[in-house]
């Protein structure tokens, strides 16, 4: 299949894996998945996204002499079509030259495939769901993202919309400094409340105990995110899949289960930031692998929130603030300085309140981009 001077290509792993260092400069602020996370995420047989939900995964690289220079894939997921009445294909990892016939070559081949699902439209990016990386950078370009953010060129925006593409979900990330005022900051009546009740217990994630309490921090999103726009309620092995080797890299003094009564009541994953070492390594593992991460390992002072989360029947409680007051004790206890917050909705207001009350700096926009295929 070509379009002009662009050749495509299904399915080509290497090649997909190649485009970002062969259109973005070494110094941008892009970072790669490891390889080998990337090619489990894109193996049908081994997602359980695709493999247990029904879903079909297909993805694309673009070619121009010879140099892979633009990738997509696109994919559906039948739970969230079914939660949320849609009919819906969801494309991600779009990474491109400045150029419209090679966007056009991609996209033309993600909405053939689109259509042969049965879907009348196509949105993202997801890298591959809402609960994972999730939109198309439109400011911030030259901040550093954390991890589980997305980076991407200030041209792809630009390619969307020449392609057809709409931006309809707009989010933001964010990044505060760490210290004790920024704690405190977030304690009022409620809070300390919480804090002084020995009804609710804190509960470090550590190895000793990785899978009971991960099993926990499920529940409670699942739970808590129940009525957010998107969600899909995520299954043991889904969770396990996408956050399951977090045990190699988990900071138990960072991340934590709050029980109410002995029972499982709310969650904070915040796990330090891997993006100084997955740009180091290249996405590869090697015999400087190990070197890579214990150098970064001793001069970390980022770390990232990935999701909080509380059970609804908790809500207005001052659960959410007693948390993260304990997790920003516990972060400049140990050393960090700054801390991300991956994507939050515009039309999330609680948690757009809660980084006011932390002074949190906007580190990115990005946009969900959809089209009607007709």
């Amino acid at each position: 299949m070509t379009a002009s001077t662009v050749t495509l290509r299904e399915g080509d792993l290497d090649g997909f894996f190649r485009v970002p260092f062969e259109i973005y400069p070494p110094d941008s602020p892009y970072v790669t998945p490891m390889r080998a996370d990337l090619e489990r995420y894109l193996d049908s047989a081994r997602n359980p996204l695709m493999r247990d939900d029904d879903g079909r995964l297909t993805f694309f690289t673009a070619w121009r002499d010879s140099r892979p220079v633009g990738r997509l894939t696109a994919h559906t997921h039948p739970s969230s079509n079914a939660r949320h009445g849609t009919k819906r294909c969801q494309f991600g990892y779009f990474d491109c030259e400045d150029s419209l016939e090679t966007a056009r070559c991609l996209f033309d081949a993600a909405e053939t495939f689109a259509r042969s699902q049965g879907c009348d439209e196509l949105v993202g990016a997801f890298n591959l769901t809402a609960m994972q990386q999730a939109g198309i950078l439109t400011e911030g370009f030259d901040n550093q993202p954390y991890t589980d953010m997305i980076w991407g060129a200030p041209h792809l925006p630009r390619l969307l919309e020449a392609c057809g593409y709409a931006p309809v979900f707009p989010m933001s990330t964010f990044e505060f400094d760490v210290g004790p005022e920024t704690a405190d900051a977030l304690l009022g009546d409620k809070q300390r409340a919480v804090l002084s009740d020995p009804d609710w217990s804190w509960k470090p994630i550590s190895r000793s105990d990785f899978k009971a309490r991960f099993e926990e921090a499920r529940q409670c999103l699942n739970d808590g995110f129940n009525d957010n726009p998107m969600f899909v309620p995520l299954t043991p092995a889904e969770f396990d899949f996408q956050a399951g080797e977090m045990m190699w890299i988990v900071d138990p003094r960072i991340a934590c289960v709050v029980h109410y009564k002995g029972e499982p009541a709310g969650v904070v994953i915040c796990i330090p930031d891997l993006n100084p070492f997955q740009k180091a390594t290249r996405g590869r593992m090697g015999p400087f692998t190990l070197i890579h991460f214990m150098r970064e390992r001793l001069r970390r002072r980022r770390a990232v929130i990935i999701f909080y989360s509380v059970k609804r029947a908790l809500h207005g409680q001052g659960l959410n603030g007693a948390m993260l007051h304990g997790v920003i004790k516990a972060l400049f206890a140990g050393g960090y300085r700054r801390c991300g917050v991956t994507w939050i909705a515009d039309e999330n207001t609680a948690s757009l309140r809660q980084m006011e009350k932390l002074g949190a700096r906007r580190l990115q926009r990005l946009e969900l981009f959809r089209k009607g295929l007709g």
